[in-house]
């Protein structure tokens, strides 16, 4: 729209201060007339006047102005809570409206920006605004629009200079049930209580209150079903039972009415750990073995450890004074009956029945193993001997036997190989060194190992022409190792290159006390961003099977799992909804805990003007709900009319342009001004001459 304006400017002809001079001299001339009553003084005076105004030089400006259209700045929420109900197809209306609307006034311009989901930040809808700003004139701006839930958590403290008007995804104000969980530990000793703080709380306006009834499901548990006032904090006590993850979901049933039942469930996950591990040694004879035990169970600043050895046997007598034999007495039945429950391991190494415990200690011993214990035998020469324990009540629990009769001694030098079984079995499976496929291990050789009969446990590693070395089993509650050779310190010290001793003995004793990343028959589930992964483990049968997967809010899925080593399968799929995934494969359960992706925006999912709603009416602009009245009509009003009403929204007008053209001319010829000062002054002397 092209326009032109004419102003007045004046260009004297004499400097400022002279005409000034002139003026006042012409002023005390015409006045002195005026006050002597003379005629034609008028006339004087008006040929004065027109004098100076030809010397003040008056010109004409003429500009040609092009105007430019205001601007509509549209902002369009598109955070993660605008996906509950109906909120994006009323945003995406609105939006359409406003263009459609905005594109049949000509000296309107509309520009949108869309406000993304900002992961744990919440509604950043101010910030997207100030950046569309930076590019917008302020002299063009009309107003804003901002579609959205009402949600908005980087509102400035001053309103804008221009209307702000909330177009609000809803019908009216909106009230929600959340469930929070205010402290969680992410952390528990296993065998212990642990202290959560939840409340369940009502928002908005109309919010029933009262009671509500919130359920605890631990795993695969039975929920826990309680009725708890609304807006109250609960202390809620779990037990630990387990190492591993723990996973927790509280919810409560979604009420009728409320926005979303999105935050009517919050998931906590606790890692079960063991508080200091005690573990047992009993050495029956100083060896090398005992070191590389010792070494490897002081270097863990978790375990307590207790260990004796025993010097010599109890039937021989070289005259040592008895208070020199020990630093301390070998407690036996304060620790193999009174506090053998205590132990989390115990381990005899190349110990031998000599009398030192009585059979009744070591029957304890069995039955401790029976009903949970753990026990590791590091077995030498004497196993296979008369002493053995093979020969005591002990016998019942080990998972290999020596043979009758005959030597059950093997020596010279092998490479321990890991068996196909092993190769699946988490103890073993991986270990640096061992061997793969039809390649030999490449760690250091050992020299003698110990001959058994009648096994009935796995066997990971054998030895000497393929008998058993390493042999795990399962006894009622509690798991036994065997490891029939006494020439672990080898790999230790070196030998050949040595081995992954460290590691070996850190799993089998980690096996053994039942830590869950060493089951052979396992499954396991964890979130990853917006991943599940699931895995599973088997040391029988093929591991590649189709896992049953159940999402928080969805029917089952199947996810086929594919074998990435031995004994080993995988697969993962998109796990976007959050709360407690479930995961089946037959016979294990596992579960995964999905938290919200953006807690702060799930935080209070209502539709509301509670938040924007005053800066909106600080800036002068007004609330639509787009639910109820639909897209509001677009309406230009003044500088400073009311901008907001039933069913519309103003725009100011802001009558910017750009000045396309300037033209400056005399006002009159000066020719003109001759005339007019001559006529004047000829009017004058004739005048004064009658």
């Amino acid at each position: 729209m092209t326009q032109a304006i004419a102003a007045l400017r004046f260009d004297p002809g004499l400097p400022v201060p002279l005409l000034w001079a002139l003026a006042l001299l012409c002023a005390a001339v015409a006045g002195f007339g005026f006050w002597r009553r003379a005629r034609g003084a008028w006339l004087r005076a008006a040929s004065f006047a027109v004098l100076l105004a030809w010397l003040a030089g008056p010109m004409l400006v003429r500009e040609t102005r092009q105007g430019l259209r205001d601007i509509l700045l549209v902002a369009v929420d598109r955070s993660a809570s605008m996906q509950v109900g109906d909120r994006t197809k009323l945003a995406d209306a609105a939006a359409a409206s406003l263009r459609a609307q905005a594109s049949a006034l000509p000296d309107l311009e509309l520009r949108q920006v869309t406000v993304p989901e900002r992961g744990t930040e919440g509604t950043k809808l101010w910030a997207e605004l100030q950046r569309a700003l930076a590019d917008i004139p302020a002299d063009r701006l009309a107003g804003i629009a901002a579609i959205t839930d009402g949600q908005v958590h980087d509102l400035p403290a001053a309103a804008p200079a221009v209307p702000l008007h909330a177009l609000l995804t809803a019908k009216s104000e909106e009230w929600d049930r959340r469930v929070r969980v205010l402290e969680a530990p992410g952390y528990g000793i296993v065998g212990r209580t642990v202290s959560l703080r939840v409340v369940v709380e009502d928002l908005g306006h109309g919010a029933p209150g009262g009671t509500a009834m919130l359920t605890l499901r631990r795993d695969g548990a039975p929920p826990d079903q309680r009725s708890v006032p609304v807006g109250e904090v609960q202390t809620i006590s779990v037990d630990i039972t387990r190492a591993g993850p723990t996973v927790l979901e509280f919810s409560t049933d979604p009420p009728h009415g409320e926005a979303s039942a999105l935050n009517d469930r919050a998931v906590v996950e606790i890692n079960g750990v063991r508080d200091r591990l005690r573990v047992l040694l009993v050495s029956g004879e100083p060896t090398l073995d005992e070191r590389t035990w010792r070494r490897l169970l002081k270097s863990d600043p978790a375990v307590d450890l207790v260990h004796f050895t025993i010097l010599r046997p109890p039937e021989r007598d070289d005259m040592t004074p008895l208070n020199e034999l020990a630093l301390i007495a070998f407690p036996t039945r304060e620790l193999f009956q009174d506090k053998l429950d205590s132990f989390d391991l115990i381990i005899l190494d190349r110990f031998t029945d000599r009398g030192v415990l009585p059979h009744a200690y070591l029957k304890n011993i069995a039955d401790y193993v029976r009903r949970g214990g753990a026990l590791l035998l590091d077995a030498g020469p004497e196993f296979a001997g008369q002493n053995s324990l093979d020969q005591t009540p002990l016998s019942e629990v080990l998972p290999a036997h020596p043979p009758n009769g005959g030597d059950g001694i093997l020596t010279g030098q092998f490479r321990p190989v890991v068996t196909a079984l092993g190769a699946r079995h988490p103890v073993t499976a991986g270990l640096a060194g061992a061997n793969e496929g039809a390649a030999p291990p490449s760690w250091g050789s050992w020299y003698r190992a110990i001959a058994t009969e009648d096994v009935t446990g796995q066997v990971l590693m054998t030895g000497p022409s393929g008998a058993p070395l390493l042999v795990l089993n399962h006894v009622d509650q509690g798991r036994v190792a065997l490891l029939l050779s006494d020439q672990i310190w080898l790999w230790s010290r070196g030998h050949q290159g040595g081995g992954p001793q460290a590691e070996f003995l850190r799993r089998v004793a980690h096996w053994l006390m039942g830590e869950p990343e060493l089951d052979e028959d396992r499954l396991t589930a964890r979130i990853d961003g917006k991943r599940l992964l699931v895995q599973r483990r088997t040391v029988t049968g093929p591991a590649a099977i189709a896992a049953s997967v159940t999402p928080p809010d969805g029917p089952k899925r199947t996810l086929a799992l594919a074998e990435t080593a031995p004994g080993q399968a995988d697969g993962s799929m998109d796990a976007a909804s959050p709360g407690v995934w479930r995961v089946e494969d037959g016979h294990h359960l596992a579960f995964a805990a999905a938290g919200q992706d953006n807690p702060l925006e799930f935080a209070d999912l209502r539709a509301t003007a509670d938040v924007i709603g005053p800066l909106v009416h600080a800036s002068g602009g007004g609330v639509a709900w787009l639910g109820a009245d639909g897209p509001p009509r677009l309406i230009r009003v003044g500088a400073h009319d009311t901008a907001s009403g039933p069913g519309w929204i103003g725009l100011r007008r802001r009558d910017a342009h750009l000045v396309t053209g300037v033209d400056t001319v005399p006002l009159a010829p000066p020719w003109v001004a001759l005339l007019l000062l001559l006529g004047f002054a000829v009017a004058a002397w004739r005048r004064e001459s009658k």
